[in-house]
């Protein structure tokens, strides 16, 4: 897996055990929390799938 969908994975999940407390403890920043938590998870599927790509287009130049 690429290194920096490995960094926004855990970044997501950092968000997302931070807006829980903030929830929890009554606080309305959780919502900033959340949408962290949202463009992180983008960022961890974008990467994935660009490497993904990456690797098929090497494979494709090898073969052909």
């Amino acid at each position: 897996m690429p290194r920096l969908a490995v960094f926004a994975l855990v970044v997501c999940a950092l968000a997302v055990a931070a807006a829980v407390v903030a929830f929890v403890e009554g606080s309305f920043l959780g919502i900033v929390w959340v949408l962290l938590a949202g463009l992180t998870s983008n960022m961890a599927w974008f990467y994935f799938r660009k490497a993904k790509a990456e690797k098929a287009a090497r494979a494709a130049r090898a073969a052909g």
